[in-house]
């Protein structure tokens, strides 16, 4: 018996290595890596958040900290789906609208008139690019 006892273990422990690398692969599949585009978009973010704007999403008005909070869920979520890799993309998908409403998302700085928050993302993001700060 202890001869058919040890011959048991190596396999036993063969299946739990096997096991543990499959569990490893498994997770690196499930765990999607940052858009490629994220540093841009993490760049993009920080100016919204420090352009002391706010943002309106269905109707109530924000402040940009609380913006950028809400926009980098949208952000997590759809790179989860690996759905964004453009900056552009981040903006189309996440940042322009509500997902539930489909209304529109605003940004009004100061006593200016709002303005769609598209609108308002891709002058910064040309902004951004220009002076060479987006990546």
């Amino acid at each position: 018996m202890a001869a058919n006892l040890a011959s048991v273990r190596p396999s036993r422990r063969g299946f739990a290595a096997a096991l543990a690398a499959a569990a490893a692969l498994c997770c690196g599949c499930v765990l999607a890596a940052p858009s490629p585009a994220r540093p841009e978009i993490d760049a993009l973010l920080g100016r919204l958040q420090s352009s002391g704007c706010s943002f309106n999403r269905n109707g109530s008005w924000y402040d940009a900290s609380d913006a950028r909070a809400h926009l980098v869920k949208k952000l997590e979520y759809l790179e989860d789906r690996n759905l964004v890799q453009t900056t552009e993309q981040f903006i189309d998908r996440a940042a322009s609208g509500s997902s539930l409403s489909g209304k529109p998302y605003l940004v009004r700085c100061g006593s200016a008139a709002p303005l769609e928050s598209r609108t308002w993302l891709t002058q910064q993001l040309k902004a951004l690019r220009a002076n060479g700060a987006a990546k």
